[in-house]
């Protein structure tokens, strides 16, 4: 899919009211979050970013694989859900509310989004008991490369 079906569908989504959120903790960052209604880990990871200033709005697509296609999101990075902020930054999968904030902040130049592939054991909606794995949050750049954003090596280390 080029950059202008990317783009167009992105458009359609906003416009057929995928509406960013407006209620919710003041000074909250809206996020309208694309998921399986089926999906348990998607539905908790919801609830850690409303628990971490943050409101969504949840949508279920049809072809949630589209979706993150028109968002560009490589498909080697792909997971369960994707929360996509008013500036039109994607969060895919199990990415900290805190990392999520400190982005937001401060976006690096060229930056689409930031990335959880698969699903990590003890990651914020995937809480296993005390169980763990240390991952990675990527930063995908506007041109598909990708890079190391933030390494999780503990359960801490998330907050």
């Amino acid at each position: 899919m080029n950059i202008f079906n990317r783009i167009f569908v992105l458009c359609l989504l906003l416009s057929a009211n995928v509406a960013f959120s407006e209620t919710g903790s003041p000074g909250a960052t809206a996020l309208d979050v694309f998921k399986s209604p089926s999906c348990g880990c998607c539905g908790k990871w919801v609830e850690h970013i409303e628990e971490n200033s943050f409101t969504a709005t949840v949508q279920h697509p049809s072809n949630l694989n589209e979706t993150k296609a028109a968002l560009g999101i490589p498909p080697n990075l792909s997971s369960c859900h994707t929360g996509v902020s008013a500036e039109g930054y994607f969060f895919e999968g199990h990415v900290p509310a805190s990392v999520m904030a400190r982005f937001l902040a401060n976006p690096p130049a060229d930056s689409a989004g930031l990335a959880v592939p698969g699903m990590p054991a003890g990651s914020p909606g995937m809480e296993m008991g005390s169980q763990f794995t240390p991952y990675n949050v990527v930063l995908v750049k506007k041109d598909g490369s990708s890079e190391v954003f933030a390494r999780m090596m503990s359960y801490d280390d998330q907050f």
